[in-house]
């Protein structure tokens, strides 16, 4: 391909002029800064109005303009924007002399116009050398001399150069004390002896509790270049807790938002293998004698559970199927539903596997594995949606729920005291599902749908994992059931 110049009337080409240079139409930048597309895109455009020209049929990356166009010979930096070959200026469409060049402000740069302004520039930068050099060699005068003594001279320069060294050494020192207190954010050394801040951050009730829960995962806790094994587990903690945004999280630990989800999945896993024994069925011995006086009053030494359901919003499956499943007409959502069972003192001893929000609460006690825990003799007290009192009734067991209306005016005295009697205990089950959801407010958003998609080979979805986690951590503060 011949290589020509695209102004009008120009003739030269490359395979003739070879000492000509042949400059392409100058492309706008945009990944060097705002600055830098500013100029390209004004320079691109003052070259195509100086060729006054029409590119539409033409390929214009083909188009060139040689250097015979330019007052030096040369085309000017991009930032030099004041020289005079910044666009081409001479012999433009055929004319004998050049053409003045397109400017905002309607002047017209020119050589002479251009080495004044470096001049002036050169002066302002000799003068700010000699104001400098004043101030630092002021100071009283030799008697033989018109200069400053040199005593003086050294003795201001000494000055200088110390108050230089101080100003340098505070820099230093306030540049370590930032630095240490970026790198102490969320360590070990940032939470300890405040419980509040572990408390708000975590839902555990003490940094004792906190570097207790630490020291056991510890072992077991993945590894990452970068991030330490504590921070790993504080940013998990801090996402149940306040369901904090993957964005949020990446830019408080100054890690990619990928890092954060793979972080949070890899301790997930490893805190629901260490932390699930933690929500165990204790022995009927353990119950018995460890049974809140209320219980005892009401109830004997028998209750061994108080069940129900608590609902996690999930967002809505794409699958038709699955959308069906999940939708709960009680919560108008689609929803995860999960069987909690908690003792008598107050802690929770059963949390099942997720199930469609579609499901009742009676299929869900009699098909999670619940009822496998129950030994004969156990009363267990529940709401009047578990209707199991066949199924339990089957393992020599017995369910307690308030009594039904249904096919009569009202309920007798009997039944009234028997449903407050039960009324003043259940209630204790309701308060730990609200414990476990106002500490872990994870549970109370709207959880995506890849925490469902994925299970484990023990068949746990990561919701699961998060549930079970959740009851266990609430485990290990304070009962809402009083012992007295």
């Amino acid at each position: 391909m011949i290589i020509k110049c695209s102004v009008i009337g120009c003739s030269n080409r490359k395979d003739r002029e070879k000492d000509l240079q042949y400059y392409r139409i100058p492309a706008v930048i945009k990944n060097q800064g705002d600055e830098c597309e500013r100029l390209s895109t004004n320079r691109r455009r003052q070259w195509l109005a100086q060729l006054g020209q029409s590119f539409e049929n033409k390929n214009i990356d083909n188009v060139r303009i040689c250097s015979a166009h330019f007052v030096k010979g040369k085309r000017a930096d991009l930032y030099d924007q004041l020289n005079p070959d910044w666009i081409p200026t001479i012999n433009l469409r055929g004319c004998a002399t050049p053409k003045p060049p397109v400017h905002n402000d309607s002047t017209t740069p020119s050589t002479s116009r251009y080495n004044r302004q470096k001049d002036r520039i050169q002066r302002r930068l000799d003068m700010s050398q000699f104001a400098t050099a004043e101030l630092t060699d002021t100071g009283p005068m030799d008697e033989d001399s018109e200069t400053p003594c040199s005593s003086t001279k050294t003795d201001i320069n000494g000055q200088y150069i110390e108050g230089m060294k101080h100003e340098i050494e505070a820099l230093q020192s306030q540049n370590q004390h930032l630095k240490s207190q970026l790198s102490d954010k969320f360590s070990e050394k940032d939470f300890e002896g405040n419980d509040e801040k572990v408390n708000h951050l975590t839902g555990l009730s003490s940094h004792e509790t906190l570097m207790l829960v630490f020291e056991y995962l510890l072992p077991y806790l993945p590894s990452s270049f970068v991030m330490t094994q504590f921070k790993m587990l504080i940013m998990t903690l801090m996402r149940l807790r306040l369901n904090l945004s993957v964005m949020f999280l990446a830019y408080e630990f100054g890690v990619s938002q990928a890092t954060v989800s793979r972080v949070f999945t890899n301790v997930m896993d490893c805190m629901f293998a260490r932390l699930h024994p933690m929500v165990h069925w204790p022995q009927r011995e353990v119950l018995q004698k460890t049974m809140p006086m209320q219980f005892r009053k009401n109830f004997g030494k028998k209750v061994v559970s108080i069940i129900d359901c608590f609902e996690v919003f999930i967002k809505k499956p794409s699958n038709l199927q699955a959308s069906a499943e999940t939708y709960s007409s009680y919560k108008h959502h689609h929803t995860v539903k999960f069987l909690i069972g908690i003792t008598p003192q107050g802690t929770v001893s059963y949390i099942s596997k997720g199930w469609g929000g579609r499901t009742s609460d009676k299929y869900i006690t009699e098909h999670c594995g619940y009822l496998n825990k129950l030994s004969p003799g156990d009363l267990i007290l529940a709401d009047r949606g578990f209707d199991i009192s066949t199924s339990v009734g089957s393992l020599a067991a017995s369910v307690n729920i308030p009594a039904f209306t249904k096919g009569r005016d009202q309920l007798s005295a009997a039944d009234i005291e028997s449903t407050r009697k039960l009324a003043n205990v259940r209630i204790h089950v309701e308060r730990v599902i609200g414990t476990v959801r106002q500490k872990y407010s994870f549970l109370n958003g709207t959880v995506p749908i890849r925490f469902l998609m994925f299970k484990d080979e023990n068949d746990f979805t990561v919701l699961d994992k998060i549930a079970h986690v959740c009851c266990a951590l609430v485990n290990l503060n304070a009962s809402v059931v009083g012992f007295d």
